[in-house]
């Protein structure tokens, strides 16, 4: 486990270059936090560290959004806090994109738990005062 306090914003590549270092051909990586810590921000960090131009939003309505990087790849970014039951995953094809190849950064996975994947890398970040945040990444 990596461990990393950032004191501002400006520590945010560094956060976004060690979860990428640490994927270790892992393609699906959990964010966990309370609503405010960051997810959506650290995200847009990572996709901004692999070359991305697109701007990134949470997709809180649409459940997922693809984005592209600087190679062409795409991205996909989750956000399941609105799933009430897991068969919304299903009746959205979850699988398709876990088990593409393609790297998924999934936000709020407690709502899917029993769908990750056994080798899901976890991100946990904790707030600790109004900018400072700790991420453990697993």
């Amino acid at each position: 486990m990596k461990t990393l306090v950032l004191d501002s914003l400006d520590d945010l590549p560094e956060a976004a270059q060690a979860v990428i270092e640490a994927l270790g051909g892992r393609t699906v990586v959990a964010f966990r936090g309370e609503m405010g810590a960051g997810k959506t921000t650290l995200v847009s960090a990572i996709l901004e560290r692999l070359g991305s131009s697109d701007t990134v939003t949470s997709p809180t309505f649409a459940l997922v959004n693809q984005y592209d990087t600087a190679d062409g790849h795409p991205v996909y970014h989750f956000d399941f806090y609105r799933i009430d039951r897991l068969e919304e995953a299903y009746d959205f094809g979850y699988e398709e994109y876990f088990y593409s190849g393609n790297l998924c950064l999934v936000e709020w996975p407690e709502k899917i738990e029993e769908l990750l994947p056994d080798d899901a890398m976890n991100v946990h970040i904790r707030v600790n005062g109004p900018a400072q945040r700790t991420i453990e990444i697993d």
